[in-house]
C-alpha cells in the first residue's frame, strides 16, 4: 500500500484534478486501470525481462526524469501565477493525456510496480488482486475525496502552496532520476 500512496507525480495530479473537479472520473479510471495492468504484468514476472535488458531501466529513467522536470517547472509557473488558478474548469482531453503520461512515462511506476511489487508477488495472483484493490481504493478516495478540501483551496494561496510542493517533488524526482542514470 505504501507504494501506491507515496507522494509522486501521479498522486499529485489526481489530487489536483479532484480539487478542480475536472475529469476526475476519467483520471481516476486511467490511473486505476493502468495500475491494474502494471500489477498484473509485475505478478506475471516482468522482472525477469528487465534483468535480461537492464538498459531499459536507464532509458526509462532519463525519459521519465525529463518529463518530471518539465511537469515540475509547469507547476512552479502555476505557483507564481495565482491568477491562472481556479477550483473548477471545463473538462478537456488534456487531463486524461496527462494522467496517461504521468503513469506510463514515470520510471518510478515501473521500478515500484513491475520490479519491486513484481518480485514480491511473482506468480501470487491473490496478492496482485489485493494490490489492485488497494490501488483502485486509493485513487477513488484521492480523486473524489479531494473535494472535501475545496474550502481550503478556495484561496489562491493554498493553490500556490500545493503547486509549489508539487513543483518541488517533481523537480527533485526528475533530477534524481537523471542523476542516478
Amino acid at each position: 500500500m505504501t507504494l501506491i500512496v507515496a507522494i509522486g507525480a501521479q498522486n499529485a495530479f489526481v489530487l489536483r484534478q479532484g480539487l478542480r473537479r475536472q475529469a476526475v472520473g476519467r483520471v481516476v479510471a486511467v490511473c486505476a486501470v493502468s495500475d491494474a495492468v502494471l500489477v498484473a504484468v509485475g505478478v506475471a514476472g516482468f522482472g525477469v525481462i528487465v534483468r535480461q535488458w537492464p538498459q531499459v531501466v536507464t532509458v526509462a529513467a532519463v525519459a521519465g526524469g525529463v518529463f518530471l522536470l518539465a511537469y515540475g517547472f509547469l507547476a512552479a509557473r502555476r505557483a507564481f501565477r495565482p491568477s491562472a488558478m481556479t477550483l473548477s474548469g471545463a473538462a478537456t482531453g488534456r487531463p486524461v493525456l496527462t494522467a496517461l503520461a504521468l503513469t506510463w512515462l514515470n520510471p518510478h511506476v515501473y521500478l515500484d510496480t513491475l520490479l519491486l511489487l513484481g518480485s514480491i508477488a511473482a506468480g501470487r495472483w491473490l496478492f496482485g488482486v489485493g494490490a489492485v484493490t488497494a490501488s483502485v481504493t486509493w485513487f477513488v478516495a484521492l480523486g473524489f475525496g479531494a473535494r472535501l478540501l475545496s474550502p481550503l483551496f478556495a484561496k489562491p494561496r493554498a493553490w500556490r502552496v500545493l503547486d509549489g510542493v508539487i513543483a518541488a517533488v517533481m523537480i527533485v524526482l526528475g533530477a534524481g532520476l537523471i542523476a542516478g542514470s
